[in-house]
């Protein structure tokens, strides 16, 4: 075991960062999953996208889809595994037309939810890392400006206890949209958890994107998406 504890300490210098270095602990499996400083969540991209390039245009179809035959879409195509999936029913919203204006088509809304609960212990970590010297947790998380609504994205990030459902800390983020001027890139949101208290044992990832329909289907997309435990406060 000695052996795995040396290369652990090679691996992130643990000691010199004031993070002790229990024999109860596994070092084995800690180097082997290497769970610090690197992405705990599963699939981060799910639509198959990726922040360092502009998201694709809308594709608009020159004759408008027959959903006569088939319903039309719900949620944005991708592979979705790893991730608890949940598609909201489409909903009329308020629609601001300025008065006199003649409204031939009135787009409907839904939520797509996706979340991930990340078990840290079973990633490698181990107890008196998390309560005692406490390291910091980064979240980080991109979304399409898509601006098909004011409100287009929100993301929900727990720290819960062995219970997995005491929230020791939480954060959230609901950004409104500037639809005044054309946009069409990509908006990063990001969070570090520091000084959290003792208990901390998953951290449970929501995000929520706004799709709409009106005559064609229109997604917002993520990706990018991470949970991050680095050897530092």
């Amino acid at each position: 075991m000695a052996e795995w504890k040396d290369k652990c300490e090679n691996e992130y210098h643990l000691k010199s960062s004031g993070i002790s270095m229990p024999d109860s602990v596994d070092w084995k499996v800690v180097y082997e999953n290497k769970p610090l400083g690197r992405n705990l969540l599963k699939n981060p991209a799910p639509h198959g996208v990726t922040h360092h390039e502009p998201p694709p245009e809308p594709e608009l179809s020159e004759v408008p889809p027959d959903y006569h035959s088939a319903p039309p879409p719900t949620e944005p195509k991708g592979d979705y595994s790893g991730w608890t999936k949940t598609v909201g029913e489409m909903i009329y919203e308020d629609v601001n037309a300025p008065p006199g204006a003649v409204v031939c088509y009135v787009p409907q809304f839904s939520w797509l939810s996706l979340e991930q609960r990340v078990d840290l212990l079973a990633e490698g970590l181990w107890p008196e890392l998390l309560d005692d010297f406490q390291p910091a947790i980064t979240v980080e998380d991109w979304y399409e400006e898509s601006q098909l609504h004011e409100s287009i994205y929100q993301l929900q990030v727990r720290l819960l206890g062995s219970d997995g459902q005491t929230v020791i800390k939480e954060f959230s983020s609901n950004p409104r949209e500037d639809l005044e001027n054309y946009s069409h890139t990509w908006k990063q949101v990001s969070h570090v958890f520091s000084g959290y208290g003792p208990g901390v044992r998953y951290v449970h990832f929501l995000h929520r994107v706004k799709n709409s329909f009106m005559v064609e289907f229109h997604s917002t997309l993520v990706t990018g998406s991470s949970v991050v435990v680095n050897p530092s406060k």
